[in-house]
């Protein structure tokens, strides 16, 4: 059933991404197009992520061009590792989330998954994809519930933070200065 079509526009990348949320009954599945253009590189990603009923990421598969150079990830969750390109990688050992450069959804996955308290905070790993860049790395982010429709995002140690404003589904509405929602349908 499908749940959620969105238009997220990229701030700083540039980019606009075309964005559909299914449900089936026991999991999500996400896909997603974005084109954009940043620092004099032209760029398309498509993703495909599958997360249990609980929003823990279980798979996802990412193709994407830069200037014409197609590349490809591809990660499966085998019980609390992770195969990456076809090769378990021990540094991504019991991690439940993942963390794309050029979306604000997966964002929404420890939003739904942690499930908050207000003032509560919580330090999760995440595999962060960094599309630009072609990297794959290993994490730390905290996520800090202020109210009912923002939480502080934060790098671990602390590079980076921002206040991100989410609808009553936990999707990101506006995540300063990086992205915000043009239309849901």
């Amino acid at each position: 059933m499908k749940m959620k079509t969105i238009l997220c526009k990229g701030i700083i990348y540039n980019s606009l991404e075309y964005f559909n949320l299914t449900q089936t009954d026991n999991m999500f599945v996400a896909k997603s197009k974005i084109v954009g253009t940043y620092d004099d590189n032209i760029y398309s990603v498509n993703y495909h992520l599958i997360t249990d009923s609980e929003w823990l990421i279980q798979n996802f598969h990412i193709t994407y061009e830069i200037n014409g150079i197609e590349k490809m990830l591809q990660g499966d969750k085998i019980m609390n590792k992770w195969k990456i390109n076809g090769q378990i990688d021990e540094d991504f050992t019991d991690f439940k989330f993942i963390d794309i450069s050029l979306t604000p959804f997966t964002n929404t996955l420890p939003i739904k998954n942690l499930n908050m308290p207000l003032a509560q905070e919580h330090e999760i790993h995440v595999i962060y994809l960094d599309i630009l860049n072609g990297t794959i790395t290993p994490i730390k982010q905290k996520y800090i519930k202020k109210s009912e429709d923002v939480y502080r995002f934060e790098n671990v140690p602390n590079d980076f933070e921002a206040d991100i404003k989410v609808d009553s589904f936990g999707m990101v509405e506006f995540y300063p200065d990086l992205f915000e929602k043009v239309l849901e349908k």
